[in-house]
């Protein structure tokens, strides 16, 4: 088995995740509360004792696509039986209107889907020219903060702009959100799934960290 370590990934990526496990449970890591912690089941096993709530078998994922399928319908008048789990968002998200209707949704559910980003092709240029006005400063430093100054600007209206769905369907969003905002995808958000966490904390590990979700395993080792 492959022996994951935090090490191996820039700080700034783990902290990134940690935040985003913060954000979904609701909870808050202080101090150095997780420095005897080695492997990912320990990770697991600590994250789900720190959820102060009730324990309830039911499936958050399947609440998730409820919450979302009835924002979706109450907001473009349509029959919420005729969403399903593989309904295409382009079908629900016409280009024209994109953003008013994803706020109208995010009003609805009471927290960001991010769900909206720009072209790759916008991106990747941006992100050229940022590299490249980074090198300019040392050559010529008054070109390279123009150039600076420009790509960071461009990736803040990309950002806000952007009408190119970062998921295909239904049922995608519903796992997207249910990893991102765990807690406020329940229909009882003073609840959760104990049996849950583990799966919510992979797929969070995995998606962010490039990992290998077949050898993330409860004995994968972890070293903070």
């Amino acid at each position: 088995m492959k022996e994951y370590k935090l090490k191996d990934f820039d700080p700034d990526d783990i902290e990134d995740v940690l935040k985003k496990v913060e954000t979904s449970f609701n909870i808050k890591f202080v101090g150095k509360e997780l420095i005897n912690v080695k492997k990912f089941g320990e990770l697991c096993d600590h994250i789900t004792n720190k959820i102060q709530l009730a324990d309830a078998n039911d499936c958050t994922s399947q609440q998730a696509f409820y919450k979302l399928r009835n924002a979706i319908a109450a907001t473009i008048g349509i029959d919420k039986n005729t969403i399903t789990p593989g309904t295409l968002l382009i079908d629900l998200l016409p280009k024209r209107n994109r953003h008013d209707l994803n706020n109208e949704w995010e009003k609805l559910v009471g927290f960001k889907l991010n769900i909206l980003r720009p072209p790759y092709w916008v991106i990747w240029a941006l992100l050229i020219l940022l590299l490249t006005s980074i090198v300019a400063l040392f050559i010529q430093w008054a070109m390279g903060l123009s150039g600076l100054t420009f790509s960071i600007a461009g990736f803040w209206v990309a950002n806000k702009l952007g009408k190119e769905l970062d998921v295909q369907t239904m049922g995608e969003l519903a796992e997207k959100v249910m990893r991102e905002n765990y807690l406020q995808s329940r229909r009882n958000p003073n609840t959760f799934n104990k049996q849950q966490v583990e799966k919510v904390l992979t797929d969070i590990f995995s998606k962010d960290l490039n990992l290998n979700k077949s050898e993330l395993t409860r004995d994968a080792n972890f070293t903070y």
